[in-house]
């Protein structure tokens, strides 16, 4: 049977203002299988934003455990825990994050000059990806002469550039257009079909959300 390569069990989260202390997120379990797509749906302020960055350890539960590829993040120094989302995990979000100061091609292959790869074999990687994104003609392109639609090609890209085992979106086509989030989208799941990725969708769209093998939604702080 295979491993889940990301999961977490009993996983609440707790913020403290004076003697108050309110709950969002209490005891939840995932476990997201090889290549799985899973969604998860709730209403706005529900905390699924919050349940996304624990899994990405990005932020760090009140109780519970994170697993990444066999590694309880709780257990891990943050320097093990940037090398574990290096080369596991990929991001992508609302809002696109690159950096407007580089190229798309600089953007896409800074998660792999992070990890130390030559020059020569990111160039390589980076633009035979960009070219399957369709932005083959606009790799030297600085975030100010992109559209918002390719900018968040440019994001789906860097979050694969380093062929993660899963890769946790946070309503990525929340930020654009119909006709560009629909563009986006089929890119999205042809990318993760052909990659074999796992994916963990946050989205507030139940079209999109039927895209997915599973479907989850956090009621009352609980994952259902």
């Amino acid at each position: 049977m295979n491993k889940p390569v990301l999961a977490c069990y009993g996983l609440s989260r707790t913020y403290s203002d004076g003697n108050r202390t309110t709950t969002i997120l209490h005891r939840m379990d995932l476990e997201v299988f090889p290549s799985e797509w899973i969604a998860i749906v709730g209403n706005s302020g529900s905390g699924k934003s919050t349940f996304l960055h624990l899994l990405g350890g990005l932020d760090q539960p009140t109780k519970g455990q994170v697993i990444l590829h066999g590694v309880d993040l709780r257990e891990a120094s943050e320097k093990t825990k940037c090398r574990l989302r290096n080369h596991y995990l990929g991001f992508v979000y609302q809002f696109h994050y690159l950096l407007p100061e580089f190229s798309a091609l600089e953007n896409v292959g800074m998660p792999l000059l992070i990890r130390g790869e030559h020059p020569r074999v990111i160039y390589e990687k980076v633009t035979a990806l960009l070219e399957q994104v369709g932005l083959k003609d606009r790799m030297q392109h600085r975030l100010g002469q992109l559209s918002g639609g390719e900018r968040q090609r440019v994001a789906i890209a860097r979050a694969l550039i380093t062929e993660p085992l899963c890769i946790l979106a946070d309503e990525p086509t929340g930020n654009l257009d119909p006709k560009n989030a629909e563009r986006v989208l089929e890119l999205f799941v042809h990318l993760q079909q052909s990659h074999q990725t796992s994916v963990v969708m946050v989205t507030h769209d139940m079209g999109i959300a039927k895209l997915a093998k599973r479907i989850l939604r956090i009621e009352e702080g609980r994952l259902v």
